[in-house]
């Protein structure tokens, strides 16, 4: 089932005067899974946040449709099942934390006990429960980040946008929020995140999404978007020089590196070396971090757009 469907999503922002005139989004096409974390990832202005004010409603498209959770995104049923933590939110300093929390949950119809319960599950949820009577104007950045995501949360949506969730959160705070997270995929919730910290998006995430002027360059798996496929390390026994100076690049390790044009060249190679008596300890596909292959793929997209 795709929690998120889009087909053909436009975007175009024309000024009073109509002349001058932003594709925010062009033709974008997407379907994410339900009980998935997915991320977007984009440069600043690439049509990220365009994107997640359409699927909520915010903003209307000039072109195409989308759905969520199998109904129209203008469907008021839908709201009921989101929760959305924008960047760099605000509450009132005046407000308690669970002050916060009770003023969301009635908002989205929840009251009484019920709304108590869930009130206290969350701060337990997200570590603040010590701090539920404590004024939100005493709260660091960490921990406003973590109230908001409680605050996300408060409705038990089945579909959550989250938009830069561990900005300004130490390296603690981000595995917590990442355990949070994990733990909500295992009931089966769907997560969107943005986010500019790409190791975090590569520790976290099932699916990518690679966006740059309102147009998707690339969407898979991270592994998928990693894997340099042309490119193996061959890790022999023992000191080796049968392979030297026959198309192998010898590492410092020890081990070859071997560029093919596909898997039937890869296991010729390989039934090569087995003739010449030399015992393969490990044959390890070579991969780029998403950072190297986000920064190529946003470079080239640049240098077409320029050409």
């Amino acid at each position: 089932m795709n929690i998120i469907e889009t087909k053909g999503l436009t975007k175009v922002y024309s000024s009073s005067f109509k002349k001058n005139k932003v594709q925010a989004l062009v033709d974008f096409n997407l379907n994410v899974e339900k009980g998935v974390i997915f991320g977007l990832l984009g440069p600043n202005g690439a049509g990220k946040t365009t994107l997640v004010k359409l699927l909520l409603g915010i903003t209307f498209p000039t072109a195409g449709s989308a759905s969520m959770i199998e109904r129209d995104i203008y469907d008021y049923k839908t709201k009921k099942e989101i929760g959305y933590l924008p960047e760099n939110h605000k509450y009132p300093s005046y407000l308690k934390g669970g002050e916060v929390l009770k003023y969301f949950g009635r908002l989205s119809g929840m009251n009484g006990a019920s709304l108590d319960k869930r009130i206290d599950e969350l701060l337990e949820l997200v570590k603040l429960s010590q701090w539920k009577k404590t004024k939100v104007k005493a709260y660091s950045k960490g921990m406003m980040q973590r109230l908001g995501l409680a605050q996300a949360l408060i409705n038990d949506p089945e579909l959550i946008f989250l938009d830069e969730p561990t900005d300004g959160v130490d390296p603690i705070g981000r595995k917590e929020i990442r355990d949070i997270l994990s733990e909500l995929k295992s009931r089966q919730k769907t997560i969107f995140l943005n986010s500019h910290l790409l190791s975090e998006v590569e520790l976290i995430t099932d699916r990518v999404g690679i966006l740059n002027k309102g147009r998707l360059l690339r969407e898979g798996t991270v592994k998928e978007l990693t894997e340099k496929k042309e490119e193996y390390k061959l890790v022999l026994d023992g000191e080796n020089t049968a392979l030297d100076n026959s198309g192998f690049t010898k590492q410092s390790d020890g081990s070859f590196l071997v560029k093919v044009s596909d898997i039937n060249e890869l296991n010729k190679i390989i039934d090569n070396i087995r003739r010449k008596g030399i015992l393969l300890k490990e044959v390890v596909p070579l991969k780029s971090t998403l950072e190297e292959m986000f920064i190529s793929l946003i470079n080239e997209s640049e240098k077409a757009v320029n050409e």
